[in-house]
């Protein structure tokens, strides 16, 4: 499966993924991650990886939509299968968007529908959750709004601040990340008929992960 990453900061899930893939635990291609940000430390370590990085300047392009546009056009040249946004912190134009619907995932630090947006853990925090965690959706048009397909869970601390909490979910959020890649890239997980689906049938309750390997009840 070949597959573009788009990412705005660190790497880290990047990272996890092109780990995944030496161990095998993946079988993918990335052939490009594409940044809005020239300073993004994802493109350091996809070079580093052999792979093609590239970023793409918002100040440069009179609208948002036109920006979108000509990042679209540059993943599309690369014939990906999947889209991966890994920490990318930019709002996709709907009306760009809408021929990739199905063809991109992104993963967010939160139990969605809860705290779409930013700031998750602090506001997990300042709700008085018992639990928190991150979910893997497709990209719709509605901010972190489309089809759950996976989540991973864990409980909050009586300590735990919104550094703790971050930290101790974000090796979790790298394990739901690689295995719903996996499903992705093995043909089992699919967009048809406007919806997920998971060995051809309707995926209608996202798939919970263990955090450590697998999906619990998915024979995954």
């Amino acid at each position: 499966m070949r597959l573009v990453v788009l990412a705005s900061g660190r790497g880290s899930n990047l990272q996890a993924i092109l780990e995944a893939n030496r161990r095998g635990e993946l079988d993918v291609d990335i052939v490009a991650v594409f940044s809005d940000r020239a300073d993004a430390p994802a493109l350091a370590i996809a070079r580093a990886a052999g792979i093609a990085a590239d970023a793409l300047d918002a100040s440069a392009f009179a609208t948002r939509a036109a920006f979108d546009a000509e990042l679209l056009r540059r993943v599309a040249a690369c014939s990906p299968d999947l889209v991966v946004l890994a920490g990318y912190m930019r709002i996709i134009d709907p009306a760009v968007l809408a021929p990739w619907v199905g063809r991109m995932l992104n993963i967010h630090p939160s139990l969605l529908p809860k705290y779409p947006g930013l700031h998750t853990h602090r506001r997990a925090l300042a709700a008085g959750d018992h639990e928190h965690g991150a979910s893997v959706h497709f990209v719709t048009a509605e901010l972190d709004g489309g089809p759950v397909v996976a989540r991973v869970a864990l409980p909050i601390h009586a300590h735990d601040d919104a550094v703790t909490l971050a930290a101790r979910l974000l090796p979790l959020e790298h394990r739901l990340y690689v295995g719903v890649i996996a499903l992705a890239g093995t043909g089992r997980l699919r967009w048809r008929e406007g919806m997920p689906q998971l060995d051809g049938q309707a995926l209608s309750t996202p798939l919970v992960h263990d955090g450590q390997s697998s999906f619990i009840g998915a024979d995954a």
